[in-house]
């Protein structure tokens, strides 16, 4: 039971047809320093809550970001399955406003994290699992589990289709999504939002073997009033497992010593 509960926290984690966002704000204009987002996430009798925590920094005219990200159980499967998921993504935002990611991980529990290191200068990606090391080309457009549901906050959502590479810190998987709107019904009212939705793909995660990447499903909902900010996950991964992470409150405040990022120091 427990590891079937930490997999399910673990899972959860422009053209002509978006003519009605063009009169909006240039992206990433009046974004705070810190951003706290509070979502709960089920999956079948499974309840949970994730607490996302984004920070960024100016120094010198350029701009970093940081994001903490803590998943836990909730009620009285709380009481005997204590252990959290954290994730972790640092990096910079380019002149073009493209998140790039230098270092991410993803704890489950007290098992060794799953880390992937971003070298853009050598154009390698460095991947820790399970004790194990790997290299890996890095591909030009790739971001982290974490960071991609983020990555709209400071350029526009590029057309009917987005394709880049992802990364759990295991696989890099080469992942396309199709992009649409839609009122969604959320804890804080109605939302405008973008909404991508991931095609299933055969196996593109370069390293020969399937490894059920073709059925994992995802689709992410970006607030359009709130700075592109991701209010609703849903992810349909390994075990088949479905989880729902859906936003309760986004508030913002100034930077904070309190921000945990421990393991990427």
């Amino acid at each position: 039971m427990m590891k079937k509960f930490l997999v399910f926290l673990g899972l959860s984690f422009s053209t002509s047809f978006f003519a009605a966002f063009s009169a909006l704000p240039a992206f990433g204009a009046g974004i705070p320093s810190r951003v706290d987002i509070s979502y709960t996430i089920t999956s079948g009798t499974l309840e949970g809550e994730v607490n996302d925590t984004l920070e960024i920094k100016k120094d010198n005219g350029s701009r970093s970001y940081s994001i903490y990200s803590e998943g836990r159980a909730k009620g009285l499967l709380a009481l005997t399955q204590p252990d959290n998921v954290v994730r972790d993504s640092e990096g910079t935002i380019t002149a073009k406003g493209i998140l790039r990611p230098a270092r991410f991980s993803d704890q489950h529990g007290k098992k060794l994290p799953k880390v992937a290191i971003f070298d853009w200068s050598k154009k390698s990606l460095t991947l820790q699992y399970k004790g194990r090391e790997e290299q890996r080309p890095l591909p030009a457009d790739a971001q982290d589990k974490l960071s991609l549901p983020y990555s709209f906050m400071f350029s526009r959502v590029p057309g009917k289709v987005i394709q880049l590479h992802e990364t759990d810190g295991k696989r890099v998987e080469l992942v396309r999504y199709t992009v649409g709107k839609e009122t969604l019904d959320t804890p804080m009212g109605k939302l405008e939002t973008v909404v991508l939705t991931k095609q299933l793909p055969r196996d593109e995660s370069g390293d020969g073997n399937d490894d059920g990447n073709g059925g994992r499903d995802k689709k992410i909902w970006l607030a359009v009033d709130y700075h592109m900010l991701p209010v609703r996950i849903i992810s349909r991964e390994k075990m088949g497992i479905v989880t729902d992470q859906m936003v309760t409150k986004i508030s913002y405040g100034e930077q904070s010593d309190s921000l945990k990022q421990g393991r990427l120091q």
